[in-house]
């Protein structure tokens, strides 16, 4: 998964026509560590499908504001610069609600 450390990269990744999830995290959230072990087997699981990148929500911070992420770790979908779908609360995700969240991300995408 790719690490956005720029602003302008993360406008380029999101601006593709393929679905983008970005995963804003934080170095120090443990729930978002939580979901690291698990991570690489549903990008392989989306290969094709779906592009994960990571986001940390401190270090781009008007990022992670201007799309009001107010816990983490959230999961934004985008397609062609657009935010399609979201999976934001303050709540520890799981693996099956995470499958579940982009096979909807998915769904919308093409539905757009």
């Amino acid at each position: 998964m790719e690490k956005i450390q720029a602003v302008e990269r993360f406008q380029e990744v999101i601006a593709q026509s393929q679905t983008i999830i970005a995963v804003f995290k934080t170095s120090w959230c443990p729930d978002c560590h939580f979901i690291d072990p698990f991570m690489p087997e549903l990008e392989a699981q989306f290969e094709g499908k779906a592009t994960f990148v990571e986001v940390d929500a401190e270090q781009l911070l008007d990022v992670a504001q201007e799309h009001h992420i107010l816990g983490i770790p959230s999961f934004v979908a985008f397609k062609d610069g657009k935010e399609t779908i979201r999976f934001v609360n303050k709540l520890r995700k799981t693996r099956p609600e995470i499958e579940q969240f982009v096979e909807r991300a998915l769904a919308v995408s093409e539905a757009v």
